[in-house]
């Protein structure tokens, strides 16, 4: 009972901080995540003002699992290491993984849209710890810790440090990336756009990229869905997380869709 009357002032603090310049409704954000934790950080481009939902929880850092592919990318781009989305990118090593669609070669668009870990991984072995930790200086992503390795550092793992980053960085982050504010060439950029893309309607286009932690028995406990989308003729990035167990990326990412549907912004 704590926990919940705790919530319910949070989420009003969140309101009374954040509501005036948001184009969100309070209930329809508090529906969408139907019970479950997380935490959800909008900010318009246009405006810069930011709306969070529980703003303690999008101030916590964690690891970025998946969602590190977009600033990957982007590092591999700038490296001149890859240059199309249509490119041979994944020579399939053989080994068998769970996940099906790992088990092939793939381009670059194909490894991206199913967030192949050893592609990336690959990706990051060539980028090198050296350059690798430069670039994330020179963004500021989070802690910047890339201590556990240079291709695992993103990937959470029992008695493994991260590099950890809050939703709310995240979301800052990605204004930053969408405003023209890092230092990333406009093709790289585009290019990067192209590759994020996931869902066009007549009210407007959603850029997003997912990722899914474990605990320590290997259970899905984290969901993270980081983006934006246009509408309107506005900008609006976002950074959302679902918690609790069995909880992957696909929660946060139906979150995120079901609250812009609602609002009209997708």
């Amino acid at each position: 009972m704590r926990y919940v009357l705790t919530l319910c002032v949070l989420i009003a603090m969140g309101s009374l901080a954040h509501g005036q310049n948001s184009p969100l409704n309070e209930s329809i954000v508090s529906k969408a995540f139907a019970g479950r934790e997380g935490t959800l950080v909008i900010i318009d481009c246009s405006s810069e003002a930011i709306s969070t939902f529980r703003p303690q929880v999008a101030a916590v850092r964690m690891a970025p699992c998946s969602t590190f592919k977009i600033w990957n990318t982007l590092i591999g781009l700038e490296s001149g290491i890859i240059s199309s989305p249509d490119q041979p990118f994944y020579q399939w090593d053989g080994e068998k993984r769970s996940i099906s669609a790992w088990n092939r070669n793939l381009t670059l668009r194909e490894a991206f849209q199913a967030s192949c870990v050893p592609a990336f991984q690959n990706l990051a072995r060539q980028i090198g710890s050296e350059r690798m930790q430069s670039w994330l200086d020179r963004i500021d992503y989070g802690d910047r810790d890339t201590s556990a390795g240079i291709d695992v550092f993103w990937l959470p793992l029992k008695g493994r440090k991260t590099i950890l980053i809050s939703p709310t960085e995240q979301a800052q982050l990605v204004n930053k990336l969408v405003t023209g504010k890092l230092p990333f060439s406009k093709t790289s950029l585009a290019i990067l756009k192209d590759l994020m893309t996931l869902k066009k309607t007549d009210k407007g286009v959603l850029f997003g990229k997912t990722g899914s932690g474990t605990d320590e028995r290997g259970t899905y406990v984290l969901g993270w869905f980081v983006g934006y989308v246009e509408s309107k003729r506005k900008l609006y990035v976002f950074a959302c997380t679902a918690q609790g167990e069995n909880i992957m990326s696909k929660d946060a990412r139906g979150i995120v869709e079901n609250i812009l549907e609602k609002q009209n912004l997708l």
